[in-house]
């Protein structure tokens, strides 16, 4: 790193193997140091959703991981002097041990940790590297370091009364349903007594969210409504507002105060919230021969000071979830077909 300034406390790293680690414990200190570093800032990021602390500030999102990735390597160096595949892997490794200790302490809900922990491996890689350049090639690593440290509370401080961008994205699904259309459109209108086999190969549902139970359209004040109910208590509206039977069918989703009962989703992700709303959906039904065309159209909102992230994989998963629900009105419509017939 060349001489040492006279201002700069931060010891030069002895030479390699002067302190061989001695496993397993000896070379997990720096991982550890980061990812406390990290829980650390979650405790401090750990306002409601649009408060001046939230997890979902921009200052959080990228600069936490960054500020593990860099405690990893200066904790690292001190040691000794590390290779420039460790600045990139033990930041990334330290990111996941932080992510995965804030679902050990409950202050993170798990489809959360899974959806930010790639974009947080990566930051902590980046900010490993160049914490590595500063250790070899400045006399500042502590001044740097400390640098790093504040900047989340800083921009927190400037981002606070910027209004967050809204994202809206359309998911368009299409299948082949070997029944007529009457007998799918009977299916959407009413689908009762669902099954978790029948639907739990979303994504969604395998990381944690609570699978439906039923979907059962009825007639009130406002006009058709599809009431649906899932799984641990959640409940809400599909307000229909286009009926054309056995073609078409548009309904807009409306959420109640008690929708999600109490930790049952994460605040960052509960549907009709600050940062992510389904908006509508729509199904279209086309006769082709003996087969019945399905088509689905879903629209969302995701609004994140990381949209460019968080709307592909609210697409994914939306788009997923999709998949699996024309599935599902294609195995209970072929099969309420083939019953008919064997009788």
């Amino acid at each position: 790193m060349g001489e040492k300034s006279s201002t700069d406390s931060s010891p030069t790293p002895p030479p390699d193997g002067a302190y061989p680690d001695r496993l397993p414990f000896s070379g997990w200190w720096a991982l550890l140091a980061g990812a406390l570093a990290g829980l650390a800032m979650r405790f401090v990021f750990f306002g409601k959703a649009g408060s001046n602390n939230s997890a979902m500030m921009a200052a959080f999102i990228y600069v936490s991981p960054v500020v593990v990735g860099a405690i990893t390597v200066y904790v690292a160096e001190r040691r000794r002097r590390r290779t420039w595949a460790y600045y990139a892997w033990a930041p990334a490794l330290a990111n996941v041990i932080y992510v995965l200790g804030t679902l050990f302490v409950y202050i993170e809900g798990i489809v959360c940790a899974i959806v930010i922990l790639p974009l947080f491996a990566v930051l902590g890689a980046l900010s490993g590297l160049l914490m590595g350049v500063v250790c070899r090639v400045t006399n500042w690593p502590k001044q740097t370091l400390l640098s790093i440290g504040v900047l989340p509370l800083v921009l927190g401080f400037v981002e606070s009364g910027v209004p967050l961008p809204d994202r809206i994205g359309i998911v368009e699904r299409t299948t082949a349903i070997g029944a007529p259309p009457n007998e799918v459109w009977r299916q959407i209108i009413n689908a009762p007594n669902i099954k978790a086999a029948e639907v739990n190969g979303a994504w969604l549902f395998r990381m944690g969210v609570p699978v439906p139970l039923a979907g059962a359209t009825q007639q009130t004040a406002d006009g058709p409504v599809r009431k649906v109910t899932m799984g641990k208590g959640i409940y809400f509206d599909e307000v229909i507002t286009d009926l054309q039977e056995n073609r078409y069918v548009h309904w807009l989703y409306r959420f109640h105060e008690d929708s999600f009962p109490p930790n049952t989703l994460d605040e960052h992700v509960v549907i009709g919230g600050q940062y992510f709303d389904l908006r509508s959906t729509s199904y279209t039904l086309t006769p082709t021969g003996t087969q019945t065309e399905l088509k689905v159209r879903m629209q969302y909102r995701v609004s994140t000071r990381f949209n460019w992230y968080a709307d592909p994989v609210a697409r994914f998963l939306i788009g997923n979830v999709a998949e699996i629900n024309l599935d599902y009105f294609r195995h209970r419509s072929e099969s309420a077909r083939n019953a008919e017939t064997l009788r």
